[in-house]
């Protein structure tokens, strides 16, 4: 059976089609958005909406993936660089900040419905997750490395990714405070603390 050739924008109408679903899920809900709203908001008909993905399923896992694998890129950026520890960290923390700003729906949709994901894309995505958290540890341990000893560094970047990961619940980017004024708070935040962390007795005797 032949296969259907792509046309020249492929690319750019697919990218529009995650754009809009993510907006929906992240409005609705996956579970309540439909593939005739998704069609709809993107102005095209069902049928050509299944020329770029098989499924509402497929759409979810698209637009998860391709988000992790811009925060990958985000990481890739900044590494062949050769920045001092606390200057890596913190390019780091506000280039996530500031991709935050362009992806709020995309990052909602990975934070609120990867548990609608069936378990082999569920856990493709977890890994490339689980490697965005190991870069930022290995950024952490490089300001204090003395924490890497004791794995501390990994909570701790778990509670800078709290910062981070969040800010779509409360900051309204239409406010007084953009994500750009934001990115070097967190990272002076983050910085201020970092340094007065203080290893408990147990884990320095476990």
């Amino acid at each position: 059976m032949a296969t259907r050739s792509r046309s020249n924008n492929f690319e750019n109408q697919r990218e529009l089609i995650l754009a809009q679903a993510a907006r929906l899920f992240a409005c609705n809900g996956y579970a309540a958005t439909s593939m005739n709203e998704v069609a709809a908001a993107c102005k095209v008909s069902k049928a050509t909406l299944y020329h770029y993905v098989r499924d509402k399923h497929e759409l979810l896992v698209q637009i998860a993936q391709d988000h992790v694998a811009r925060l990958m890129t985000l990481i890739a950026d900044v590494d062949p660089n050769n920045l001092a520890p606390e200057a890596r960290l913190r390019q780091l923390i506000t280039s996530f900040v500031r991709a935050y700003a362009q992806a709020q729906d995309q990052h909602r949709v990975l934070t609120e419905d990867i548990k609608f994901m069936q378990p082999h894309a569920q856990e493709l995505v977890l890994r490339q997750q689980r490697e965005v958290v190991a870069a930022f540890s290995k950024a952490v341990a490089g300001v204090r490395p003395e924490l890497e000893s004791t794995q501390l560094h990994k909570p701790l970047t778990m509670l800078l990714f709290g910062m981070i990961n969040w800010t779509f619940t409360w900051l309204d980017p239409k406010g007084p405070l953009s994500y750009e004024q934001l990115a070097p708070m967190v990272a002076d935040l983050f910085f201020g603390c970092l340094t007065a962390v203080r290893v408990p007795e147990s884990v320095v005797n476990s």
